[in-house]
């Protein structure tokens, strides 16, 4: 079996949707989706990438590549067959190397928050990339978890919100999430857009200050036939802070 720790909370349903969290979070980040995926018949897997959550991280080679084949791996011994496959953030982006890599194994592709190169735009998305790279290497987890967690769920109704994204992010290994902020910084897959062939989704929320809607559009433009949604009143975690809009959009695409 494949050494990644993953939730099936519906393991006879059909098809599988395999969903792939952002970086810092685990596969209970899904959580809200859980529910709506499997009563309409569909197996939500949901699992954690190498180093987060409840999967160890060896500490060698921490790259897109190899968690996609990890993923592969999960996939064969679950005998899924064919899955959509759901990324947000980070997971859109180790989705995207699964499509390109093994596009067998894909059915649909759901892309959220994501982007095919990270490119920060105007000088607050610089300093605050900038910052969170001095954090996470001379501070560590604790004080990058707080950091994060307040961008991405700023109001003042989100403080459990929060408290969760901090828990989340500080428990992670240190060498995997250092490991994937460079991948996710060298991560470039915009020539290579052209090769997806899977019915694509883009979902984004137009208040996402950390991947700007035009950066997500642009995976939208370059995939052949793909949709790009973007949701009212959304940030970064779309599929938290606006669940509801999220799962609609979610089911019927798929």
């Amino acid at each position: 079996m494949s050494r990644l720790n993953y939730l099936d909370p519906t393991p006879e349903g059909t098809p599988a949707v395999l969903l792939l969290h952002g970086l810092g979070a685990n596969g209970s980040s899904w959580t809200l989706q859980f529910e709506p995926l499997g009563a309409a018949g569909m197996r939500p897997i949901a699992p954690d990438a190498p180093g987060f959550g409840k999967s160890t991280y060896d500490g060698h080679g921490w790259n897109f590549k190899r968690v996609a084949a990890d993923l592969a791996a999960l996939l064969a011994d679950l005998r899924t067959g064919p899955v959509h496959v759901v990324g947000l953030s980070m997971g859109g982006v180790i989705a995207q190397q699964l499509a390109l890599d093994y596009p067998h194994l894909v059915r649909k592709l759901v892309l959220v928050s994501t982007f095919s190169v990270l490119q920060p735009q105007g000088l607050a998305q610089w300093l605050f990339f900038a910052q969170r790279a001095l954090v996470v290497h001379a501070v560590g987890l604790k004080t990058q978890s707080a950091i994060v967690a307040r961008r991405v769920f700023p109001d003042a109704d989100q403080e459990s919100l929060r408290e969760m994204a901090e828990q989340q992010i500080a428990s992670a290994d240190p060498r995997a999430y250092r490991a994937a902020m460079r991948c996710l910084g060298l991560f470039n897959s915009r020539r290579r857009l052209a090769e997806i062939k899977a019915p694509t989704l883009v979902i984004s929320g137009d208040k996402d200050t950390t991947v700007t809607p035009a950066r997500q559009k642009i995976l939208a433009d370059e995939i052949r036939g793909a949709r790009h949604i973007i949701i009212q009143g959304a940030g970064h975690a779309v599929a938290i802070d606006h669940f509801e809009a999220f799962n609609r959009e979610l089911l019927g695409f798929l």
